[in-house]
């Protein structure tokens, strides 16, 4: 397939779950790629995103699973946690994802190159070491980073992207934001030993998720031991002469803790990629514009995955760079319906979630009928812990079709990717009436719906 006239037949900005998609199924179809990274392989979930915070959470639910073991016969004597060691496995294991992910690029020979890559013309792409190369096909897939408030002092906190690499866990903790990434390290350090606060400039977590789920999890970890400062905006930080940090904010007192976190959104990676001599289009907020075949206003360059702002979501990009491929290179065109999209928050419980919430379901269709069970887990009630799981189910009054499904509990994200498919599918609540119970389970809650 290689055209004569330019270096690739596809040049890809972006190692991360998009690119990586892109460029392997771009390479099947026959096209010559090539793929820039100017870090490691694998990108924001791999390396430093989902995949290694899901590792930490594991790590951090054996904290109760340990203490709840003493009422199921267990005796473990004196156990003690040590940061270091599972700090350093998680890393290992990043490298071993970083090296199967250039596995996978190697072998569907698409030329990797560990350099930074700007657009410096239509076609032509500089790299970082001053090589210049054209494509007859750009693919953007530069993801997100996390975004910092900009206020006096606020180079003193760190974003996710170092927490997996602290030296030693923070004895008190202020983690700000109140979205995903905030309530999932909260979660962790909590478990973990350290005096957590969060910080939110508004008076509601998890915004977009079912409200009686956001107020369960608030209720949930303020039993934990997890301090809320609500409706604040930072004024500073400071460092104290011994080392500490003291946070000042509206509406609060001043706060000293040992780390500051933000964790306050994330911004498309635009900056220094040279869209402007290539004439690509960006949004207020940074964004790729593009239309919903991934391309840009520039009919051969395109864009996959965070860097568009779609819907930042790791499996969302990987089938955003598979439509791509399939449409640009498979002659199979191809688009993503990024409609009920499911999604899980691993909080301490987990809560997932897919659909409608009830709000928006009143607000589309009017009169709608909601299902609930507010329960205590098996487990739970034989460990002792009074701590309740909700499951939530929105339906149409007229038809029955399920709007949405929402839960909060343990193992919520795994039941819940099963549920999704039902959603996507437009069943009905009567079809989960249908359906015999699996006894004693957590998922049995879904089709005993009353």
């Amino acid at each position: 397939m290689a055209d004569g006239t330019y270096d690739y037949d596809l040049f890809v900005i972006g190692a991360g779950s998009g690119g990586v998609r892109a460029s392997r199924v771009a390479a099947g179809y026959g096209a010559k790629v090539a793929v820039a990274e100017e870090y490691r392989v694998g990108g924001t979930c791999v390396i430093r995103g989902c995949v290694p915070k899901k590792m930490l959470v594991y790590g951090a639910h054996f904290a109760e699973d340990l203490e709840d073991a003493r009422n199921f016969g267990w005796t473990i004597d004196s156990p003690k946690f040590d940061w270091s060691v599972l700090r350093d496995n998680v890393l290992k294991d990043v490298d071993r994802l970083n090296g199967a992910y250039t596995s996978t690029l190697e072998n569907y020979d698409v030329e990797i190159i560990l350099e930074r890559a700007t657009l410096t013309g239509p076609h032509e792409i500089t790299l970082g070491g001053g090589r210049t190369v054209t494509a007859k096909i750009i693919l953007i897939a530069t993801g997100a980073r996390p975004h910092v408030p900009t206020f006096p002092g606020s180079d003193l906190g760190i974003t996710s992207n170092e927490a997996f690499h602290l030296d030693a866990l923070p004895p008190r903790i202020l983690i700000a934001g109140g979205g995903y990434i905030a309530n999932e390290f909260a979660g962790i350090f909590n478990q973990f030993g350290s005096k957590v606060t969060i910080v939110n400039r508004s008076d509601q977590l998890l915004r977009g998720y079912d409200s009686a789920l956001r107020d369960r999890l608030l209720q949930i970890s303020i039993t934990k031991g997890i301090d809320f400062r609500f409706n604040a905006q930072f004024r500073s930080i400071e460092q104290t002469e011994d080392g500490c940090l003291k946070v000042s904010m509206t509406n609060h007192e001043d706060l000293v803790v040992d780390c500051v976190l933000f964790a306050t959104g994330r911004v498309p990676n635009t900056e220094g990629l040279g869209l402007e001599h290539a004439g690509v289009a960006v949004g207020d907020h940074g964004e790729i514009v593009v239309d919903e075949y991934s391309k840009t206003n520039v009919g051969h360059i395109y864009a996959v995955g965070d860097v568009t702002n779609r819907v930042q979501l790791t499996p969302v990009a990987i089938r955003e760079g598979q439509a791509f491929a399939d449409t640009v290179f498979g002659d199979n065109p191809r688009t993503v319906d990024h409609g009920c999209i499911p999604s899980a928050v691993f909080s301490h419980p987990p809560l997932a979630a897919v659909g409608m919430t009830e709000s928006e379901a009143r607000n589309t269709y009017g009169p709608v009928k909601v299902y609930e069970s507010d329960f205590r887990p098996m487990k739970n009630v034989l460990a002792g812990r009074n701590e309740r799981s909700l499951y939530k189910m929105v339906c149409a009054e007229t038809t029955g079709k399920i709007l949405g499904i929402h839960m909060i509990g343990p193992e919520s994200a795994e039941i819940m990717q099963a549920a999704a498919v039902a959603v996507k599918a437009g069943l009905t609540k009567e079809q989960f009436d249908q359906t015999v119970a699996i006894h004693p389970t957590m998922a049995e809650e879904l089709v005993l719906l009353r």
